[in-house]
């Protein structure tokens, strides 16, 4: 696995915050893994056989919306469109040169200065802010992804699942968060165990190091087709050897079940010895990014002198990556005037840039400035309609200043592009309030709810809204309609997990 640094989590607050219930201490423990089972073979394995015959892709999709609602409640879980889209984009740059790909991926970010990333069930890959931070070029952060992505179209998971031959969704999910406990804590692993099989987790724990090759082998192909500087592969790996070297006496049990081998770099490098020479630049999405995890690292005024310092040594090649991320400590520390001079800069050097949009737009609005911020936001989205941030911002002060009406314009044309976003459905929700449309802010509230997976609240908010005493027929109708529908599918849900 990528992981390198993966600390003890002692700034997280382990024992406050996650010792409450089982439960969540073991999701927790999904922060820290990727559940790994592969083969030695040069050739990689065939897929479609043996690994059907246990799980199926619905259930390993299943299996992974019920850890990701979890993952998603947990402070650590980084909710910020900009980086969650770069990151994604990536992700589907890669995935789309990937093989035997048979299920929809998704990518997340978790809030974290360990350099790591892991894979769950049904395609979902999580990353640490660390990883993105540390890397020294984008093609390393992609060598990762397709490191990652290689564990989920070769079904490392669901074969592991295979062996374990275990029927349920639920007795499935904890036997995953059993040996996720496992591999990061024998404490955690001691209570995790209980009730799952001990001798089922220690055998998944022994095929790490052909799992982790062959993911190599499958990144490399994936990194080399995607247009990426497949070298940046070992490179990347001997990093994290160096780190590893450096937190040896100190580093938790995962890490050390997990040897980054001289014999697995070298195979890494033989791969791509032959291949040509590539050198890629970094795009301008990624440095910003790198730039926003940065400055949210420091405090404000360290934040300032950080970037200031960059600019005025001229420690980067392009000025655009540092500039934007002292507007955005600027902004913190509330200097609008100097933010909006630096942003003025900025724009004549990145005209370009979503990203530089969406900030010119928060500056202004910081500033007091509502309707140059409007002016930015509207004109950005005629050149980039699919942008959430976009979306987010102009939708939040157009409620902030009692646009309700424009704020319901916006939020239909986003939703029609994207139906599975709970925060479009909770900016519609607090847009319809601001009208006055009690059901229909209900409605919409439910939809929120329903795509994190709260069944019971949205059935709750439905309730409310029918006895709102507003609405027209269709819409009491739609209602009510949606309510049974609800009602079923919870039903059904509760069934199963009595199964």
């Amino acid at each position: 696995m990528f992981a390198v640094v993966i600390e003890a989590h002692a700034e997280l607050d382990i024992n406050e915050r996650y010792h409450s219930t089982m439960r969540t201490v073991l999701v927790f423990a999904v922060l820290l893994l990727l559940v790994p089972i592969g083969r030695g073979a040069d050739e990689l394995p065939e897929l479609g056989d043996v690994s059907r015959t246990t799980i199926t892709l619905q259930q390993e999709r299943q299996l992974g919306e019920q850890i990701m609602q979890q993952i998603r409640a947990l402070p650590q879980f980084l909710d910020d469109p900009e980086v969650t889209d770069y990151v994604n984009a990536l992700g589907y740059r890669l995935v789309a040169h990937a093989l035997n790909v048979e299920q929809q991926f998704e990518f997340f970010v978790i809030q974290d200065k360990s350099v790591n990333a892991f894979a769950l069930p049904g395609g979902f890959i999580g990353v640490h802010t660390g990883l993105i931070t540390i890397a020294r070029s984008e093609s390393e952060l992609a060598a990762v992804l397709a490191h990652e992505i290689g564990h989920v179209t070769q079904r490392h998971i669901a074969r592991l699942f295979t062996q374990q031959k275990q029927a349920g969704i639920a007795s499935m999910a904890a036997l995953a968060l059993a040996i996720l406990a496992a591999r990061s804590s024998p404490d955690l692993a001691q209570a995790a165990v209980a009730g799952a099989q001990y001798a089922s987790v220690q055998t998944g724990l022994n095929f790490t190091r052909d799992n982790e090759r062959e993911a190599d082998r499958v990144g490399v192909q994936v990194l080399e087709k995607s247009g990426f500087d497949p070298r940046a592969m070992p490179a990347f790996l001997e990093l994290l050897q160096r780190s590893y070297r450096l937190y040896d006496t100190n580093a938790p049990s995962y890490a050390r079940t997990h040897p980054l081998t001289y014999e697995r770099i070298a195979d890494v490098q033989n791969r791509v010895a032959e291949l040509p020479y590539r050198q890629v630049p970094d795009s301008l999405q990624f440095e910003l990014v790198r730039a926003f995890l940065h400055e949210r690292d420091l405090s404000p005024r360290d934040a300032v002198a950080y970037f200031d310092d960059i600019l005025i040594e001229k420690k980067a090649v392009s000025d655009v990556p540092g500039r934007y991320g002292l507007v955005l400590a600027l902004l913190r520390t509330r200097d609008y005037q100097r933010a909006n001079s630096e942003m003025q800069k900025l724009l004549s050097e990145a005209p370009d840039s979503v990203m530089v949009a969406v900030l010119n737009g928060r500056t202004k609005s910081a500033s007091g400035d509502v309707r140059g911020a409007m002016d930015v936001y509207a004109a950005a989205l005629k050149r980039f309609p699919r942008y959430r941030a976009l979306h987010y911002d102009y939708a939040r002060l157009l409620i902030d200043n009692r646009k309700g009406a424009e704020a319901l314009r916006l939020l239909t044309t986003a939703l029609a592009n994207s139906r599975s976003d709970p925060k479009l459905y909770r900016l519609e929700a607090e847009a319809y309030g601001a009208t006055g449309q009690r059901l229909q802010q209900h409605r919409a509230q439910a939809e929120a709810y329903v795509l994190i997976g709260s069944l019971s609240a949205a059935i709750d908010q439905l309730q409310i809204g029918l006895k709102a005493g507003d609405g027209d027929f269709y819409q009491l109708s739609s209602a009510e309609a949606r309510l049974k529908e609800l009602r079923a599918l919870d039903a059904e849900q509760r069934k199963e997990q009595r199964r």
